[in-house]
């Protein structure tokens, strides 16, 4: 779940990433064991409406679903050749949840070489696979997929990146936004709106959504890496929705030269009215702040290395959004950085050994407050941390 609100500084840097172990512990619950396969996402929601929340994710060759609170594993689709252009991977890399017929339940869309959805039947683990069609096989290189009401008319959208070179994909260094269409059960693809057309060069990796320039439209945000042979990455960024949200939309760059360059997302982190950007450099090192409305780029935890995984939230319920993050490798550390409600962050460690490409902020005990569910990739294991801090 992404929390969208919609010489001093050196000092501030000095508070803000001071570390220690909070005295409230946060309990490591398993929902998937250690296994074989990288898990790359996770998603929850309560899928058969029984008071219980359950987990989805992929690994493996399938999708799976773990009704809770024992996680019994309900497999519901396998990744066979023939019902895409592409072939797919073992495992997705990465997922949400989206109502995309709009039955009342929450429906899964996931990213394995073709952009796809499956449909949550009215009894999601009668055994049965759950219905795949295609939202998007043209582009390629989608490593993020969210929501969000792009063009405000009342429905959610699906955002999606295509960073492929020129011989993949004709929407190569590009971002679009995908209306549904309005049989989804009987359409082929969804209505793609290339909003980024070749402005996003490099890896671009996880995207935030929300109105950052206070004219009524929500804008999109991304992060590139650089690493490993992507070229032209290494930034954060973001675009402007102008009036029509099918044309181009206009870039802002906000940091470039910025090693690993992953997630992004809004939120006003200092009570001004204006929003901000939290920002992690997943495939190198840290954590950081872009203070609005000039994007004064401010370091919260420099040293965290491959914070793979973002998300910005109220943790300890006093109103103002907090960060948490986790290192991607097996030694990765799960982290979050509470906020005065000022822009000025402490560190408190979560849990150690565990490593993430994605981490949702959820109730998974119905308890009231917002828990940390880790999808596990170089630990091959989806996890949640029970949040203690109210």
């Amino acid at each position: 779940m992404k929390f969208i609100l919609t010489s001093s500084i050196f000092a501030g840097i000095l508070v803000g990433i001071s570390s220690h172990l909070s005295a409230a512990q946060w309990e490591k619950h398993t929902v998937v064991p250690a296994g074989k396969g990288s898990i790359n996402g996770v998603s929850a929601s309560d899928f058969d409406k029984d008071g219980q929340i359950d987990v989805i994710t992929s690994v493996n060759g399938e999708v799976i679903v773990l009704k809770g609170p024992d996680w019994e594993r309900f497999p519901v689709h396998q990744f066979v050749k023939g019902l895409a252009r592409n072939k797919p991977r073992p495992a997705c890399i990465h997922s949400c949840l989206m109502d995309v017929d709009g039955d009342g339940d929450m429906d899964f869309i996931g990213s394995n070489q073709t952009v796809f959805w499956l449909e949550c039947p009215d009894d999601p683990f009668s055994g049965a696979p759950w219905k795949y069609r295609t939202v998007d096989d043209e582009i390629l290189g989608t490593h993020c997929v969210i929501t969000g009401d792009v063009n405000r008319d009342g429905k959610l959208d699906l955002i999606a990146n295509s960073f492929r070179d020129p011989n993949a994909t004709k929407f190569y260094n590009s971002i679009v936004w995908l209306e549904v269409p309005k049989k989804p059960h009987e359409a082929k693809s969804w209505i793609r709106h290339v909003f980024a057309d070749k402005d996003a060069p490099g890896g671009s990796h996880y995207m935030g959504f929300g109105d950052v320039n206070g004219d009524g439209r929500p804008d999109i945000a991304a992060g590139a890496k650089g690493t490993q042979g992507f070229v032209r990455g290494q930034w954060f960024a973001w675009w402007e929705q102008g009036e029509d949200a099918t044309m181009p939309w206009k870039k802002h760059l906000l940091a470039t030269d910025e090693e690993g360059a992953s997630n992004i997302i809004p939120a006003d982190f200092n009570g001004d009215g204006k929003m901000d950007y939290c920002a992690s450099r997943g495939h190198g090192k840290g954590v950081l702040w872009f203070k609005g409305p000039n994007f004064e780029q401010i370091e919260i935890d420099p040293e965290i290395a491959f914070p793979h995984s973002l998300d910005v939230a109220d943790l300890n319920g006093d109103g103002h959004p907090d960060a948490v993050t986790c290192g991607k490798e097996t030694d990765g550390v799960v982290k979050w950085y509470k906020n005065d409600g000022k822009g000025i962050f402490t560190s408190h460690l979560i849990g150690k050994d565990q490593g993430s490409y994605d981490t949702r902020t959820i109730d998974m005990d119905k308890d009231g407050d917002l828990d940390v569910l880790i999808a596990g990739h170089g630990s091959k294991n989806v996890v949640w941390y029970e949040n203690p801090l109210k």
